[in-house]
């Protein structure tokens, strides 16, 4: 079992996720196994409760964990499936450890954070570890050095480095260096602080990577390591990129591959990145471009909808085309007409998730808008939902159609309360989620996209398209293309529309670099047919009843 931990000082935010997944990355490339497990130390067992505003994106797992949102860089970065183990928290630590105790598991001894609570820390990463029989284990400690709920977690690395002995653990610090003044001058203090802290609880670093605007300059570089004690070719600068994918190849251009294998004490083996700096050649070299409006309700936080985007990139680096993404408040598409223009130039549309009633009425101008002139439209879980009440309404004479989440007597509810979902007392981890099989209509565009007619997708929701609507659905025009095996509705879309498709699914969770997801490869290539096309409908007017 070798390990390598990624810590943060300073602040908050500086990429550890990023940082983790490039060196997962760059250990893959060499050909060993690697799994990754991330600390959350906040109190919640999961993230499944969480504020997109707090927290950015709940990325939801095949088995149905709701876990932060690095677990998806994770994925994306190692091209690899991850499930609930992988994401650790205090309150999993915390619920774990009182439930022996109630059990009698510690046979009369007082319960304490040392040895019971780093000693179940230690078991799981140790789990983790030997179970998918990983060569290296790459943990990640959220928050930064000096928070109170991390040092239960930095307690338990210190104890298991000690434990497994020489060259098995290695220590990632990544850190702020901040440029201020008018001459740009980058200061080192925060990270000697940083460093300090976290030699104070006896855990030295072998490695630093300095987080900053610009590359460091060299005299920086060795004032970092005069005064963190670390050599100067362990001091590694990581400045912003254009994209996060290209992280791992800066990380290599400075040795950390073959700083950590002598750290670590493994084989030398000469790294492959041949297809990762294809990728990353088609990214940065588009021959064209496209614009596509992205219609949300937590539009001012991008992290909360960080797979979407990521989807977008991996397309980019797959077709080559430059992908500008126009991002809308919902709720300003109701009270500025001249937004909803702006939405119907673009290139293509795309209606993200969410919950409850804000800004539902100006997701349903959106659609509306695409659907009448032509305009590409991806509508996933909440956007999927959105679009058959939006239908409901305007081409079925239904005005009064809604979700009974967003109005609860609304006499047409298009879309109701899954019938598991009725009575429930908990929250957290209890909607229908994970992986699940879906059978698509053979001949469907969906289908035909997919290239086959059964596929496993990832879901988030509580909701559902009332079934007692698709008749009337089908005999105007919106088909259902997609069906869970007991026969919830999983897909819509309208036959006669260039692109117009809804899932109840995330298929943003399962896009990666390598091979962009097919619905959003599809959005993009139909796109690029729609910025070709030589007239464009108008907008129409807004729906009723919105």
């Amino acid at each position: 079992m070798k390990v390598i931990v990624v810590s943060g000082g300073v602040i908050s935010g500086l990429g550890k996720g990023i940082t983790t997944s490039s060196l997962g990355r760059l250990l893959k490339a060499r050909g060993f196994s690697v799994t990754i497990l991330k600390i959350d130390p906040y109190l919640n067992v999961d993230a499944g409760t969480m504020n997109p505003y707090q927290h950015g994106e709940v990325f939801v797992l095949d088995d149905g964990t709701e876990a932060d949102l690095d677990l998806g860089n994770y994925e994306r970065f190692l091209d690899q499936p991850l499930n609930g183990r992988h994401n650790l928290t205090t309150g999993k630590i915390y619920r774990t450890v009182i439930e022996k105790e109630r059990r009698g598991d510690y046979l009369g001894n007082t319960v304490q954070i040392i040895p019971h609570v780093t000693g179940e820390i230690k078991r799981v990463i140790r789990e983790v570890s030997e179970s998918e029989g990983a060569e290296v284990t790459l943990v990640e400690v959220g928050g930064t050095v000096g928070d109170i709920e991390s040092m239960p977690f930095l307690e338990a690395l210190r104890e298991l480095s000690y434990e497994l002995g020489e060259h098995r653990m290695a220590f990632v610090h990544t850190t702020l260096v901040p440029v201020v003044g008018p001459v740009g001058e980058s200061k080192t203090k925060p990270t000697q602080h940083s460093v300090r802290e976290l030699r104070a609880i006896g855990i030295r670093p072998h490695l630093i990577f300095a987080r900053s605007p610009v590359p460091l300059a060299p005299e920086i570089k060795t004032k970092i390591s005069l005064f963190c004690d670390v050599p100067p070719q362990a001091v590694i600068s990581v400045p912003d990129q254009r994209v996060v994918y290209d992280v791992p190849l800066v990380l290599e251009a400075q040795g950390v591959g073959e700083i950590l294998g002598r750290l670590l004490e493994l084989p030398e083996r000469a790294p492959d990145y041949t297809a990762w700096s294809e990728f990353l050649q088609r990214y940065h070299h588009p021959d064209r471009s496209v614009q596509i409006a992205v219609v949300g309700k937590y539009t001012e936080l991008r992290d909360a909808y960080l797979s979407h985007s990521e989807a977008f990139h991996h397309c980019q680096g797959r077709l080559g085309v430059g992908i500008r993404l126009a991002w809308y408040d919902s709720e300003e598409l109701t009270r500025d007409p001249a937004l909803l223009q702006r939405v119907a130039r673009s290139d293509a549309l795309l209606v993200p998730g969410g919950f409850g009633p804000r800004g539902v009425e100006g997701k349903m101008l959106a659609i509306g808008a695409a659907r009448s002139s032509g305009l590409p439209f991806l509508g996933v879980c909440y956007g999927f939902q959105m679009a058959a009440i939006e239908f409901a309404r305007t081409t079925l004479g239904l005005t009064g159609a809604s979700s009974t989440e967003v109005d609860p007597e609304t006499p047409d509810p298009v879309v109701c309360l899954l019938e598991e979902q009725k009575g429930l007392e908990h929250l957290g981890a209890t909607m229908r989620l994970g992986a699940q099989r879906i059978d698509l209509v053979p001949g469907s565009k969906i289908a035909g996209l997919y290239g086959r007619t059964e596929i496993r997708e990832r879901h988030r929701h509580r909701y559902e398209i009332h079934p007692g609507y698709l008749d009337r659905f089908e005999g105007a025009g919106l088909r259902v293309t997609g069906r869970s095996p007991d026969g919830r509705v999983e897909a819509l879309e309208v036959p006669s529309h260039p692109f117009f498709i809804g899932v109840q699914f995330h298929p943003e969770f399962l896009s990666r670099p390598e091979a962009p997801h097919p619905l959003y490869r599809g959005l993009v290539e139909a796109a690029l047919a729609h910025q070709q096309s030589e007239v464009r409908a108008p907008v129409p007017p807004s729906p009723a009843g919105a």
